[in-house]
């Protein structure tokens, strides 16, 4: 059965590094101005190569920044699309950017708030592409179905979409696709880190972060609750009844 669920497949290896993407973000009316998306430069000194970096909306486990966000200002939509922070709800505390796998949420200094890729909401939501997707000119951001994907003659060149990542032993699964070759069913980022050389060649002390740390325990193991996506999360929240203002006792006069 063909899948309705558009997804982004975003393809490092097309990207050029023009920034096209950015300058569209800062078009989409829900972000005011802001880009949304980043163009990582990979090894600058040495090579020319790129890859936007954007919104994931991981499925498994849902949401991360919003499993962590106490004041529940990160909504997911029941497609599946993580949210941006609701102004008048996020307290600025930061937890989504430290939960965050990808590093994507970004923090609006002045007005204290997150913001992030929320996939063109407004757009998507009407049947229309996210505009970083309108506008590449190489197609290394690309907004269909997996059939779309396919038609558009990429498993053709030898291209297999991811979604599945590690990081060290924790496993994400996401909403958007990475393009890599077609042997890969998986991505494992930490694995990549420590066979990057940057060509230092550097006598280097072993690292410490495994020292003195708890053995890696699942989510499931721990008993910790993930949060589940609302039935109806557009739902307007109800304010609270407001507090009826005690009528003031007159004062007793003293003949």
């Amino acid at each position: 059965m063909a899948e309705s669920i558009k997804r982004i497949f975003l393809d490092p290896s097309r990207c050029i590094g023009c920034r096209s993407c950015v300058a569209a973000c800062r078009e989409c009316d829900t972000h005011k101005g802001e880009s949304m998306i980043y163009i990582d430069y990979v090894e600058r000194h040495n090579t020319v190569a790129s890859s936007p970096t954007l919104c994931m909306h991981c499925e498994d486990p849902l949401a991360p920044c919003a499993q962590v966000c106490p004041a529940q200002a990160i909504l997911v939509s029941p497609d599946g699309v993580v949210q941006s922070a609701d102004e008048t709800r996020c307290i600025y505390c930061e937890n989504c950017g430290y939960a965050c796998p990808f590093g994507v949420p970004k923090f609006h200094r002045a007005g204290h708030y997150m913001q992030k890729c929320n996939l063109c909401y407004d757009r998507t939501s009407q049947g229309k592409g996210p505009m970083c997707a309108t506008v590449c000119p190489t197609q290394a951001l690309f907004y269909g179905t997996y059939e779309e994907w396919l038609a558009a003659g990429r498993g053709q060149q030898g291209a297999k979409p991811v979604n599945t990542f590690y990081f060290g032993r924790q496993r994400v699964q996401t909403r958007n696709y990475v393009t890599l070759r077609e042997e890969e069913n998986e991505l494992d980022l930490m694995a990549l880190v420590e066979q990057a050389d940057m060509g230092l060649h550097m006598d280097l002390p072993a690292a410490t972060a495994n020292q003195h740390a708890d053995t890696w325990v699942d989510a499931e193991t721990a008993d910790i609750p993930q949060r589940k996506i609302p039935p109806e999360p557009w739902t307007p929240r109800q304010p609270l009844s407001p507090t009826p203002t005690p009528t003031p006792v007159p004062a007793r006069s003293e003949s």
